[in-house]
């Protein structure tokens, strides 16, 4: 044996001498079927209880797979009852230090009649136990808990449809088929491992809400897990037999050993004396609705009626009528000694006050036609004064309608229409109540604007006279009908009307200023002679080109000009003002006529002092590179003569050394 494993459970035996019976549940193997039944299960002087059986493993020990078990003093739900395993009582005491593996090899069989019940046909070690019972009221319950190995902490995937069987099988003599009552509630599937477990595992959740935990080693029980205390309940017919056949089984081999803890005392021969009257199963009773409750039984010799555990003075008879909301429960009594009960949950719809029946919304949208939408579920909470947070409230078109309204509810008649609020969970209580949605409308057409503020001016925004209210968006808002701006950007004013819509109304201020021209880039002496304006970087408006101050271009060049002098003329495009400025464009002429007529005799270059370039030099030459004058960009030009000869007609060069280091090259026509 690994020494540390015999050290561990050295301790635990150690600590069970010491502290066993405080922590641990113990069990007890002496009690006889009968016992079990009359005296832990049901506890009652009312037991007519007969025909009790019990079988389960035949261990060579003499140990038993059945019996009592005692809670008292530990963190068990139970404080004592009767435990049914498909192993050994005797291991099922905590604590949870070894698996309980018991009963293999010992031709220890299951149950047809579990088989049956739960579809299986590889039951093994089955523990039964069952009896016969006459009721005297006409319903049953018992209390229990099962609890298996088979809840493994950390399981591999193939061990998530472990799981082993167990029912509570019920049938009237006569009837030839069982009701299984070990259900999950509100259901008809069984309850087994693989139907209720909790999460945390790689294995599935399910059902969650009625398993208790997994279980580490410090626990009353040795079981990995258990479900929580579950509840097995039928309805009887008092005075007929019933028998009843408590059975768990191993499922597939004898490995994993399970249990059923049965509460003590839990057995209870009740009679049901009608459905809880509850908000939330829609049943309540309306409000100043009285319920008479009858629970007349045969043979009983006495009544007493309870509210709340607190007796009622007077209510001694077999009916009794309620008339306000609480926990009701009735004591039958059949002699001396043999009592049964009977319970009702009372509650009442609340007497519902309204508060607003008639909510009003403006048109939203730019198509003023009376109809927009509408958020029921505002409007449901503001219905009412005294709602309950669980009533449930949906809204329909007509009384007659059955088809919910969507909570963002588009009105269909326009600007009036009523719909109706008709209360779900509380069905017979209320009629619907009808809310009234009204819309009204803003029919003035507000146009934004965007309006240009030259530097160093005002501007009065105005939004139009007619309403009841103004609300700009300044900084501290204002709330007239004027406002006076000097700086651009965004301005919205809201507007209400006497019907109390509003609608926005936006003035986009652009700040503008006259341009400050920073430069006029000349490209000439070209096929295609330009201008390009360049305004400073500083001015502030959206500008446009003229060179006739009438026809205006947005561009900011000019191009195809002739050799002159232009002006440019830059506009302000919202009114702030214009410039202007003279540019000179340069050129050569492409020929001359020296004819001596007085028109167009010399060949020279116009308006270079314009631009500062009188002083620059001038070369003129003939086809083979000779030269033949020298002009001073001031003088009054080249008259087509070499050595006071007159040159024939021919195309002649230049070079044009200008101050600005650019040197121009071309060639003209002298005609004769």
């Amino acid at each position: 044996m690994n020494t540390l494993k015999y050290t561990f459970f050295t301790i635990i035996i150690g600590f069970g001498f010491q502290f066993g019976n405080a922590q641990n549940i113990s069990v007890d193997e002496g009690y006889t079927p009968q016992d079990l039944v009359e005296d832990v299960l049901i506890n009652s002087t009312c037991a007519n209880v007969f025909n009790v059986s019990v079988s389960g493993g035949n261990f060579a020990t003499g140990e038993k797979s059945f019996g009592y078990f005692d809670g008292t003093g530990t963190t068990f739900p139970f404080q004592n009852g009767i435990i049914l395993s498909t192993g050994k009582i005797n291991n099922a005491p905590g604590p949870n230090g070894y698996l309980s593996d018991d009963g293999g090899g010992m031709g220890w069989n299951g149950d047809p009649d579990l088989n049956d019940a739960l579809g299986l046909s590889n039951t093994f070690n089955a523990t039964v136990l069952e009896f016969d019972f006459v009721p005297l009221g006409n319903r049953i319950s018992f209390d229990y808990i099962f609890s298996s190995e088979q809840y493994l902490s950390s399981p591999s995937s193939n061990q998530c449809n472990y799981t082993d069987g167990f029912a509570f099988l019920l049938k009237r003599n006569g009837d030839i088929s069982y009701q299984n009552l070990a259900v999950i509630p509100g259901t008809t599937t069984p309850v087994k491992v693989n139907t209720v477990r909790g999460p945390g595992t790689i294995c599935p959740p399910a059902n969650a809400a009625y398993f208790d935990a997994f279980n580490g080693t410090n626990h009353p029980t040795n079981f990995n897990g258990q479900t929580k205390v579950l509840k097995a309940e039928s309805d009887v017919i008092p005075g007929q037999t019933y028998h009843i056949k408590l059975v768990i089984a191993d499922e597939g081999n004898y490995r994993y050993d399970s249990a059923i803890f049965l509460g003590g005392g839990s057995f209870n021969f009740g009679i049901d004396i009608g459905d809880d009257r509850l908000i939330a199963t829609g049943n309540p009773l309306c409000p100043n609705e009285t319920l008479a409750v009858d629970a007349t039984q045969i043979g009983a010799t006495s009544y007493q009626w309870y509210k709340n555990t607190n007796l009622i003075p007077g209510a001694t008879n077999a009916t009794y009528n309620i008339t306000s909301a609480g926990n009701y429960l009735v004591e039958i009594n059949y002699g001396p000694t043999c009592q049964t009960t009977g319970a009702i949950k009372i509650e009442y719809a609340e007497t519902l006050i309204v508060n607003q029946n008639t909510f009003t919304e403006c048109d939203a949208d730019a198509n003023q036609d009376g109809k927009t939408v509408f958020n029921l579920d505002t409007i449901k909470n503001q219905l009412f004064t005294n709602l309950p947070s669980n009533y449930i409230v949906s809204f329909f078109e007509l009384p007659t309608s059955t088809t919910e309204l969507p909570s963002n509810f588009t009105n269909t008649i326009a600007y009036d229409q009523t719909i109706y609020a008709r209360v779900m969970n509380v069905q017979g209580c209320y009629s619907d109540y009808p809310v009234n949605l009204r819309v009204n409308t803003f029919d003035t057409v507000l146009v934004d604007e965007t309006i240009g503020l030259c530097e160093n001016e005002s501007l009065i925004l105005d939004a139009g006279n007619g309403f009841s209210s103004y609300e700009w968006n300044t900084n501290p808002p204002q709330f007239t009908q004027q406002i006076t701006v000097n700086s651009g950007g965004i301005y919205e004013v809201t507007v209400t009307n006497a019907l109390n819509c509003s609608k926005t109304k936006t003035f986009t201020i652009e700040a503008s200023g006259i341009a400050t021209i920073e430069e006029i880039v000349i490209n000439d002496f070209q096929e295609n002679n330009s201008a390009t304006i360049e305004i400073s970087p500083t001015s502030l408006g959206d500008y446009e080109y003229s060179l006739d101050g009438i026809n205006y271009q947005n561009s900011n060049v000019f191009s195809n000009l002739l050799a002159g002098e232009y002006t440019v003329y830059v506009q302000d495009k919202k009114g702030c003002g214009i410039v202007l400025e003279t540019f000179y464009i340069l050129d050569y002429p492409r020929y001359f006529t020296p004819n001596n007529d007085g028109y167009n005799d010399a060949w020279n270059i116009k308006n270079l002092e314009r631009r500062g370039l009188e002083n620059n030099l001038i070369t003129i030459y003939d086809r083979y590179g000779k030269l033949l004058k020298q002009l001073i960009g001031n003088s009054s030009g080249w008259n087509g003569t070499f050595n006071n000869e007159v040159l024939p007609a021919a195309d002649y060069w230049f070079t044009i050394e200008l101050t600005n280091g650019k040197t121009v090259k071309g060639h003209f026509s002298l005609i004769r």
